[in-house]
């Protein structure tokens, strides 16, 4: 070990002259600029990248952006017209207008019930759907207001057509109904063996207004309705209760709660007492149970 720590005066020296080389040349490095001429910027090079990050990143916010679709602005949930941008206020002014069963029909109406701004409306109301007989309403023309100018007046049961032998064309003579509303009615019809029960089902029908059923009503009506299973209201179990439209195993269980603090329901309409019963369904709910 001792031999390798042990240096001539001719080794020292070139030692000390190797530290002094090396520490002149770091000086010279760090002090003198050996740069010959400037590095050329090509500025529109740099403009031309800048351009295409600014495009890739609006394409980006344009794919992550939410897109809005056609929709019906009757069917509006308590989450669409927040995505949409309403007021809680806005939006169960809206709802209770739809409870009264009646229907939003255009994008002033819409603004009329609801009381949005101009700016929300003008933002969402190019996206609102109407069914095709309130876009396209069906022209009367002069043959049909001559064959059916006593339309109003009632008829009689007999007058009537039956409503589950009606067909396509019969009904498109009704003001307000044509093909499309039509096939509708008669693709509901023929989901049940058998048609319709009873004429308030015509309510089931998507597309179809109280005016229009009204107007059906008067020339139709069903005069051989389905065979189907009625249910004692105050004897009926829950799983007899479940294969009723609109009712679940709550629902169900909610009824036989109130049937047994009750001792029993006295009438069809207190089933409006249930809690979350679906009162408005209640005219077709009642076409299976009696008492």
């Amino acid at each position: 070990m001792k031999s390798h720590f042990q240096f001539t005066n001719q080794q020292r020296n070139g030692i000390f002259l190797l530290l002094l080389i090396i520490i002149t040349l770091q000086c010279i490095y760090a002090l003198v600029d050996f740069s010959n001429e400037e590095l050329a910027i090509d500025n529109e090079a740099i403009d031309a990248f800048r351009q295409e990050l600014d495009s890739l990143r609006l394409v980006e916010i344009e794919k992550n952006t939410p897109k809005i679709y056609p929709f019906n602005p009757n069917y509006i949930t308590d989450y669409k017209g927040y995505a949409l941008g309403m007021s809680n206020e806005e939006i169960d002014r809206l709802h209770k207008f739809r409870e009264s069963n009646q229907w939003i029909n255009s994008a002033k109406q819409f603004q009329k019930v609801t009381k949005v701004s101009d700016s929300l409306l003008a933002t969402i109301s190019p996206y609102f759907k109407f069914p095709e007989w309130v876009t396209k309403p069906k022209v009367k023309s002069n043959s049909y207001n001559h064959s059916y100018s006593n339309n109003n007046a009632p008829k009689s049961y007999a007058q009537k057509i039956d409503l589950n032998k009606a067909t396509a064309s019969q009904l498109q003579k009704v003001y307000g109904v044509g093909e499309k509303l039509s096939e509708r009615i008669i693709r509901y019809r023929n989901k049940f063996e058998g048609g319709f029960v009873a004429d308030v089902e015509l309510s089931e029908v998507y597309g179809l207004s109280p005016e229009v059923i009204d107007r059906i009503k008067n020339e139709f009506t069903v005069k051989t309705p389905r065979a189907i299973t009625k249910y004692n209201l105050n004897a009926a179990t829950r799983d007899e209760l479940v294969t009723i439209q609109y009712i679940d195993y709550e629902i169900a269980n909610n009824i036989i709660e109130e049937r047994t603090l009750r001792d029993g329901f006295k009438s069809l309409e207190e089933l409006t007492k249930v809690e979350d019963f679906p009162v408005n369904k209640i005219e077709i709910i009642k076409l299976y149970l009696h008492l």
